[in-house]
């Protein structure tokens, strides 16, 4: 009777052993290949469950989703032989799994190896063909859409994979050359900036004199008419004394003899020496006879 059980149970060990081995799933997140010795008999399994026939059949599962290659940094050269290090990543995705599988054994490691290999010689003969300042400015983006569309017709053929897009980074300089070119810009800089302080100090000299030359004008115009106009009432005034003088000489004698007086004895300890008997005293005298 224990015989019989465990014939049995090895019975339904082998069933469920062969069950197993019969049914698959092919989830919607996998495209799948179903192999017969090797050899791909069913290159697009539909999603859902199936039955394959044990030991001889296999089926290779790989991602339905578009995965992502993050390449390492690589150097090119521009047209000027000029070196930059490039920083790059690519969308890509499996479109034809028989292509996919017989060129890449189903691995994705050796899949992205071979984009990565198609990429960098894109990238190598893009850059060969621009400038650096047509690489680093606005021609990038239609330098990757030019890429993207070339290599998806090469890797789509060549190995089953549709490449949905290629980015750069980041691009830098070699440590070395982006010292020799902050250099150069730093020479070129300082050089603009010796310019325009000469220019500066031209533009300010000029200033400076044409401010010299209107002062000394507007100075000597100044003076001119301020004479013009001491000349002109020096005249009124004389006019002025010689009309006063002519209506009553003896009174103006007389203002001018007080004004005279005033001037000359304007501090109690001022002192003049002069003989009495002279005309300088005429009023006093008069004054002195009343």
């Amino acid at each position: 009777m224990g015989g019989r059980n465990f014939t049995i149970v090895v019975v339904l060990l082998g069933f469920v052993v062969l069950a197993l081995n019969s049914l698959y799933i092919v989830r919607e997140t996998e495209r799948a290949v179903l192999l017969k010795f090797g050899e791909v008999v069913d290159p697009d399994i539909s999603v859902g469950l199936h039955i394959k026939t044990p030991f001889v059949h296999m089926v290779r599962k790989f991602e339905r989703r578009v995965l992502t290659l993050d390449a390492p940094t690589q150097r090119f050269l521009t047209i000027e032989k000029k070196p930059l290090d490039v920083d790059f990543y690519a969308k890509w995705k499996v479109i034809d799994t028989q292509k996919y599988y017989t060129a890449t054994n189903g691995e994705e490691g050796r899949a992205e190896g071979l984009l990565a290999q198609r990429i960098n010689t894109g990238l190598r003969n893009k850059f060969g063909e621009r400038t650096f300042h047509e690489v680093v400015s606005g021609e990038r983006d239609l330098l990757m859409t030019d890429l993207t569309r070339d290599l998806n017709q090469i890797t789509t053929s060549e190995f089953g994979i549709q490449l949905v897009d290629v980015r750069v980074k980041r691009i830098d300089l070699p440590s070395q050359v982006s010292q020799s070119v902050f250099d150069r810009m730093k020479s070129e800089r300082e050089r603009e900036a010796r310019e325009h302080r000469s220019t500066g100090r031209e533009l300010a000299e000029k200033i400076r004199a044409t401010a010299d030359r209107q002062r000394t004008v507007i100075g000597a115009n100044a003076y001119r008419d301020s004479e013009i106009l001491r000349g002109e009432g020096d005249a009124e005034a004389s006019g002025t004394y010689a009309s006063a003088y002519n209506r009553d000489p003896e009174f103006y004698a007389f203002l001018r003899s007080l004004s005279a007086y005033q001037s000359s004895f304007s501090n109690k300890g001022d002192l003049l020496v002069v003989d009495s008997k002279s005309e300088f005293f005429r009023y006093l005298k008069q004054g002195s006879d009343k």
